[in-house]
């Protein structure tokens, strides 16, 4: 029976990221999944997370603001974060052109399996926050 109950919290805590765009922290998924079991530990998420990272059943960002943030999905997409509220957000629209991961591989004597691009700046809360201007398309 505890078993049962330890695969229900797993895939509640994997449907916890795979659910949102927001790039949660652990603990944004703990607070998520407790309501639902309260017998959950941050541990237990953490190490789940861990886990399902391992087997790229999500991605991790990296740190940001001082926490490790994931992204249910797991397509090849590129992302924004903003320096100063860290939110992230998905950058899909374009494709880098096919020379470049050439020119590299080429420069370097590489092979290219995958990529990751994260721009920096300000998102449009805080521009407006700071009362610049929101470029049209942005």
């Amino acid at each position: 029976m505890k078993r049962e109950n330890f695969s229900r919290k797993r895939q509640a805590i994997l449907q916890a990221v795979c659910s949102t765009d927001c790039h949660p922290t652990a603990e944004w998924v703990y607070h998520a999944v407790k309501p639902q079991y309260t017998d959950l530990s941050l541990g237990t998420v953490y190490r789940n997370l861990a886990k399902f990272k391992e087997d790229g059943l999500i991605a991790s960002l990296g740190v940001i603001n001082g926490q490790e943030r994931f992204d249910g999905d797991t397509q090849p997409h590129d992302h924004f974060v903003c320096s100063k509220c860290g939110a992230i957000l998905d950058v899909s629209q374009y494709e880098l052109p096919w020379e470049l991961f050439q020119s590299l591989s080429e420069r370097y004597s590489l092979r290219i399996d995958s990529h990751e691009l994260i721009f920096r700046g300000l998102c449009p809360a805080c521009l407006k926050e700071q009362d610049w201007p929101v470029q049209e398309g942005a």
